[in-house]
């Protein structure tokens, strides 16, 4: 059942009665009204909650702040009066960023309206355009339904037009993208269609020193892959990853810009998040080996080991590559299943570290024989093992390890007694019966294992009468 809303108004109206009825301060009347709608179920992340300022008796109606500068703003622009509109919608944008509450309010007041005049007047000189992208940037966040066809061709002719010097303006643009389209799965096909990867490839080119746009453009980039607008039955995110790397040299484009920032590990790690997005057929996994993007992410991961964050996502750009069978075994011959088992010992308290290392391990092991040997001289198993242990409330690692386990003994069952020394039926068997996503992988790997596993029969197929 959805979620009872109100509106703003409702949500004042309410701290008001308690104010002015029953003789509350502010900050009370403000709790009481919260504790109040919250109690009756009523979903109250849209309301900006925030405490009135006393004010004199039957005086005029107190604004919240937001919409106090979105009037001055509209003011501000009818008289034309630059310096003015440029210093209100610094204050609109520092104001937006606060939270999603605030931009909601602004957004149902006609603030996308008020900032899209600001960037029109910001095209005749009249107003500092990176000022009013930055402000449409903040008031995107969460509202992409906000953005329309003359949003859209503003943000683009902004990105065209955006030289080498003007790199604050095209990080304004590009994270105006990213806000329009993600969970929006009509904004990301009709930018797709005007032009818009090769305006964020060409903005990795063009700023490839600035760390900051780099940055926003990998997010923007893979932001164009997601599946993640629930309102949209099939969307192009495979289409637009073969976009970026067949029309317009993503992976190169990529793998080049990272050269630039070796001790940048939150570059590197969009970029090594952006590459993993990027590898959804088996000759782009192969495309990123041969521009040398191989080498560059095992160096990486030996270099940046302690760095948890930067780990997890080339862990993630391992498994995803590692989807190519010859590039499974490029990686293992580069080492690489001796260093996902070390980020896995070194950061065994993060579940995601954990959870993407024996994904990675599952990926090398998959219909590799000689990879499940090489896994396990090297203690892929025990480590898996001592995850599954250190996490045993994480679904995500308790399966990703018992389909390593499987993966392992699936063609070489001389490995599965020295599993099961370690402990490996009865982690299993928790998981099996802790978690319910694990319950087929969990059988999968003790029958494999050579445990005895019940199996039910839950259907023969066979007629029968239907008890009324």
């Amino acid at each position: 059942m959805a979620a009872k809303r109100i509106t703003q108004e409702t949500f004042d109206d309410v701290v008001q009665e308690n104010i002015v009825e029953f003789g509350m301060d502010p900050e009370e009347a403000l709790a009481d009204a919260i504790q109040q709608f919250e109690s009756q179920g009523v979903d109250l992340s849209n309301i900006v909650k925030v405490a009135p300022n006393p004010t004199a008796e039957n005086g005029p109606e107190q604004k919240h702040a937001i919409l106090q500068t979105l009037d001055s703003l509209q003011k501000a622009l009818l008289n034309t009066n630059s310096d003015q509109v440029d210093e209100l919608l610094v204050s609109f944008a520092k104001q937006c960023r606060k939270e999603l509450a605030v931009r909601y309010l602004a957004g149902q007041k006609g603030a996308y309206s008020t900032v899209l005049a600001a960037c029109r007047r910001a095209v005749e000189g009249h107003c500092s355009m990176l000022k009013a992208l930055q402000a449409l940037a903040a008031l995107l966040d969460g509202q992409p339904d906000l953005l329309e066809a003359c949003g859209r061709e503003l943000v683009l002719q902004a990105l065209r037009e955006s030289g080498p010097e003007e790199a604050e303006l095209t990080l304004a643009a590009v994270r105006c993208v990213r806000h329009a389209c993600l969970k929006h799965e009509r904004n990301r096909q009709e930018l797709v269609q005007a032009g818009v990867l090769g305006l964020l490839t060409s903005a990795i080119q063009r700023h490839g020193e600035r760390a900051e746009v780099v940055r926003e453009a990998c997010l923007g980039l893979r932001v164009m892959t997601f599946d993640d607008d629930i309102r949209v039955p099939f969307g192009h995110a495979h289409d637009h990853a073969k976009s970026i790397v067949v029309e317009h040299n993503g992976l190169g484009v990529l793998i080049e810009a990272a050269k630039a920032f070796t001790d940048n590990c939150d570059v590197l790690s969009e970029i090594c998040a952006t590459l993993a997005r990027l590898s959804v057929r088996n000759e782009f996994c192969q495309d990123i080996v041969d521009l040398g993007g191989l080498n560059f992410i095992v160096a990486l991961l030996a270099d940046s080991i302690d760095h948890q964050d930067l780990v997890k996502q080339v862990l993630s750009a391992i498994r995803a590559i590692a989807g190519n069978d010859d590039v499974k075994d490029a990686i293992v011959n580069a080492g690489g299943t001796d260093l996902i088992v070390l980020a896995m010992s070194r950061h065994l308290g993060s579940p995601q570290v954990c959870e993407q290392s024996c994904a990675a391990l599952c990926m090398l092991a998959l219909r590799k024989p000689e990879n499940c040997r090489v896994i396990m001289e090297g203690g892929g198993a025990l480590a898996a093992l001592q995850a599954m242990k250190a996490h045993p409330r994480e679904a995500g690692v308790q399966k990703q390890a018992c389909m390593l386990i499987r993966n392992l003994v699936a063609h070489s069952q001389d490995f599965s007694q020295p599993i099961l020394d370690l402990g490996a039926e009865s982690l299993i068997a928790e998981a099996r019966a802790t978690h319910r996503d694990c319950d087929d992988v969990a059988k999968a790997a003790l029958r494999d294992l050579g445990c005895k596993v019940e199996l039910r029969e839950l259907w023969t197929g066979q007629k029968g009468s239907l008890a009324r």
